[in-house]
């Protein structure tokens, strides 16, 4: 068994899409008409994909506060600078919960919590 896409029901499909790959880096692999009120992208490379549901019936999205996602980067300085740049909010951290990793988070446009770390595995 293989863990292949984890799904997000979002309340702007171009905005979400913008977000993740602008923001996060990941390119859209499919995006198709589920419909005629819905659609639905697929982006991220590799096995695991992150699928994106806009559906016109849905009036509201929860993405719950329990959750988040998590993307390794390759330095949180930089990627805090470049967060600035793009306009989008830190809404905790840095957090160093050890000397291996360090993290903040932000939130994509629905809500969704999205985790950033940096992982030093050489100490």
């Amino acid at each position: 068994m293989s863990f292949c896409w984890s799904t997000l029901y979002v309340k702007d499909m171009e905005e979400s899409v913008k977000f993740y790959e602008e923001v996060i880096g990941l390119g859209v692999q499919q995006r198709f008409s589920a419909g005629p009120n819905m659609e639905i992208a697929f982006l991220g490379e590799g096995e695991t994909k992150i699928e994106l549901i806009w559906d016109q019936s849905k009036k509201e999205v929860n993405t719950g506060t329990d959750i988040s996602w998590g993307f390794r980067v390759d330095s949180l300085k930089e990627t805090m600078e470049f967060l600035m740049e793009k306009g989008v909010p830190i809404i905790a951290g840095p957090i160093e919960p050890n000397p291996t990793i360090k993290f903040i988070y932000i939130l994509d446009p629905n809500g969704m919590k999205i985790q950033l770390f940096e992982q030093n595995l050489e100490e």
